[in-house]
């Protein structure tokens, strides 16, 4: 174990997490959201190919005896994907960014439906605050009967934020049960050849082709968005989850700093009020849940010495 490239790493994988949702936002809604999450996915296995060729011994690495949880992930997932994006076409960066904060509060209540896990009143506490905090970024939009045209397009990125928010904590619940038995490099492999193939499927419904800028910003989306996945997975080699899951909140400051150089935008005061809400609520989750795991395994510790 290693902290602190733990932490370094998870930086990284925020950081290209933006500028993935930026490159996006780049295109500024001009391509078919299907197609953003074809080239998403066509770019990511480019260095997602690379660090499993690395790794050596493919097929173990790859092989999988429940494709169908796999199929159930990525469709989730690229629900995810989709919905994500179409509320970078009507939020700005920042906006987007903190309104995805909503995922895990729907993972917790998700995880004890399906999974059965047992959530504590302190989690079910937090998950309350964090909604608070989500109805506090959307306060300034929920005015139908008053909102112009922006407005309306305000609205809608909000409602296709929380989308995406649920369809990632679906995702997120399933990953778990697949992490049981399945490499990590089947999870990420998997995912991304089926939502190549939903994105390739989309093309039915009408394609845009790309300027030489907006092919530039679809490619960059896919290779950040793999480079991020590749990062996690790394940081959780050397530390642990519930040490590295603050620092995924950092994708706030990256989101402001690269909204405002790259797009001139800066976030309300409602969104950053609502996203420090958010993310304070998972932070306290995460830090309850470590000093309990902490006293069990002093008890058993001494439990185990009683014994002895």
């Amino acid at each position: 174990m290693n902290p602190g490239k733990g932490i370094l790493l998870k930086l990284l994988a925020a950081l290209c997490a933006t500028l993935m949702a930026a490159s996006v936002k780049g295109l500024n809604g001009e391509i078919p959201t299907g197609e953003v999450v074809f080239f998403r996915s066509v770019g990511a296995l480019l260095p997602l190919g690379i660090w499993l060729g690395l790794q050596g011994n493919l097929v173990a690495l790859t092989r999988t005896k429940h494709f169908s949880g796999h199929l159930v992930r990525s469709i989730s997932g690229t629900g995810g994907m989709f919905f994500g994006y179409l509320a970078l076409a009507y939020l700005p960066l920042a906006d987007a960014t903190a309104l995805s904060y909503a995922a895990p509060l729907f993972t917790v209540i998700l995880a004890a439906l399906l999974l059965g896990e047992v959530v504590r009143v302190y989690r079910w506490t937090s998950v309350a605050v964090g909604f608070t905090g989500v109805l506090v970024m959307l306060a300034p939009h929920l005015d139908i009967f008053k909102a112009d045209v922006i407005g309306m397009g305000m609205l809608l990125g909000s409602a296709a934020g929380l989308v995406a928010a649920f369809f990632s904590a679906v995702s997120s619940v399933q990953i778990r049960h697949l992490a049981k038995t399945e490499q990590p490099g089947a999870i990420v492999l998997y995912f991304s050849l089926v939502t190549t193939v939903i994105g390739l499927a989309t093309a039915v419904f009408g394609w845009t082709m790309p300027s030489v800028t907006q092919l530039c910003l679809l490619l960059a989306a896919g290779i950040s968005g793999g480079m991020a996945q590749i990062l996690i997975t790394l940081s959780l080699r050397h530390a642990q989850a519930s040490l590295l899951a603050p620092f995924e909140y950092s994708t706030l400051i990256w989101s402001v700093v690269i909204g405002y150089l790259a797009f001139g935008q800066l976030p309300v005061i409602t969104t950053i009020t609502g996203g420090v809400i958010v993310a304070a609520a998972g932070l306290f989750a995460v830090w309850r849940e470590s000093r309990l795991q902490r006293s069990l395994q002093m008890t058993e510790t001494a439990l185990a010495a009683a014994e002895a």
